[in-house]
């Protein structure tokens, strides 16, 4: 029986493709330092359709084995798919680790996890992916052809893997299904006050968390590196102008992101499925920057999100010469993309002035008079809204002018009299 090696850094990558083979190598490589690989060999070639016992052909077998010999390399990187039967057939060809794209954002997503729920997803996924491959484990346990004597336990081991990878399974999805319960309930009351939410998607490695971090005056933690963020965070975002907004800060997107994932991510996904405007962050540097935002967009239609308007935001124009900061507009007037560098802050004015913008709409200017007895509204007024003037009277009173949304002034008129509103 073939038994896996538990250890072991040194990769050798194996990517075959008809085209684009270097820019897909090159996100292979992140994948593999990401993952804490150190790739010492790679092999690449044309194939159409994979070979079904070892998706390569036995030519390129045979030179993953010589160069797995020659570099003593200790791990496979395949930058595809392998199914349950091609990875225990190259295992055993190959006499080291065989791990397949979809096994190696999964280990990536493992590291990186911090939080309760984030930890809870990529369980799930890493749950789901090793169902579909408990054969592997067990080839010496599976049941044997012939008559009585010669029927092995595996059957019987494997169903009981299967049952207890089930239970666990059901009680994680139990468990995100009390978060996703906490999120909707946060994300009702800031619909029910009229709060606008921007969620920021984009490629991994695009500057999502640093444009999050200039926004939100924050210290999320940010890396040159895929992956560098996993949990959802939210913050508000003061803007120069007035208004409220809250900023959430999602996964990053990738090509062929395993369907484990996008699954088990769906709760934090949600964020960005039930924000009012996506910033989609570009690497405005990337020479894919086109197939990554394609990559994107398919990600979000994927998860119902492709109908939520969005503005592009093309990051990192310090690293460009020649593109300065702005606004490209649609013919209709609407902002269609911003120019900006998170990382310098220039064009992030430009940014936030968009974003007043947006958390201005619905809102209208009121004056009111309040009497002494009226300090509680007073204060809910600061809290709500955005006060231009605030005079006290001679009885002690206020003359007020404020700024509040629609809904915030509706919340309050509902809480106190509508006596108590005496407009000026």
């Amino acid at each position: 029986m073939f038994e896996r090696p538990r250890t072991g850094e040194r990769a050798v990558l194996v990517h075959l493709s008809a085209q684009s083979v270097q820019d897909d190598l090159s996100e292979l490589t992140e994948l593999a330092h990401s993952a804490g690989a150190i790739p010492v060999a790679t092999i690449t070639g044309s194939r159409r359709t994979p070979d079904p016992r070892y998706f390569v052909g036995k030519g390129k077998l045979v030179e993953l084995q010589t160069a797995i010999s020659r570099v003593g390399a200790e791990l496979v990187l395949f930058d595809h798919a392998l199914s349950p039967s091609q990875e225990r057939n190259l295992e055993q060809a190959l006499d080291v680790r065989v791990v397949d794209r979809n096994g190696l954002i999964l280990d990536i997503f493992a590291q990186r996890a911090q939080s309760f729920e984030g930890k809870l997803q990529v369980e799930l996924a890493q749950l789901r992916h090793i169902s579909t491959r408990l054969v592997r484990g067990w080839t010496h346990l599976e049941r044997q052809k012939g008559g009585i004597g010669l029927r092995g336990p595996g059957e019987t081991q494997l169903e009981t893997d299967r049952r207890l990878i089930g239970i666990r399974i059901r009680q994680i999805q139990r468990r995100l299904g009390k978060v996703v319960n906490q999120r909707e309930q946060g994300r009702s009351a800031r619909r029910k006050a009229g709060i606008p939410t921007v969620s920021l998607v984009g490629y991994t490695n695009a500057g999502k968390s640093t444009l999050f971090n200039a926004l939100t005056e924050s210290d999320v933690y940010t890396a040159d590196q895929l992956f560098a963020t996993l949990d959802p965070t939210m913050r508000r975002c003061a803007l120069p102008h007035g208004g409220r907004l809250v900023v959430s800060d999602t996964v990053g997107f990738i090509r062929d992101l395993p369907h484990e994932l996008v699954a088990a991510f769906r709760s934090t996904l949600q964020e960005a499925i039930d924000a009012d405007v996506l910033l989609h962050v570009i690497d405005a540097g990337a020479d894919d920057k086109s197939e990554t935002s394609r990559e994107v967009e398919q990600v979000l239609a994927d998860i119902g999100a492709d109908r939520i308007p969005r503005i592009e935001i093309y990051n990192k124009i310090d690293c460009l010469d020649g593109m300065q900061p702005g606004i490209d507009r649609r013919e209709d007037g609407s902002v269609r993309r911003v120019r900006l560098s998170a990382k310098t802050g220039e064009g992030l004015s430009l940014l936030t002035d968009v974003l007043s913008a947006l958390s201005s709409m619905g809102r209208v200017r009121r004056s009111f008079h309040l009497a002494p007895s009226q300090a509680r509204l007073r204060s809910q007024l600061f809290d709500r809204a955005t006060v231009m003037r605030d005079e006290v009277d001679e009885v002690g009173g206020w003359d007020m002018e404020v700024e509040i949304h629609k809904k915030d002034l509706g919340l309050l008129k509902s809480v106190h009299s509508v006596d108590e509103f005496s407009h000026g």
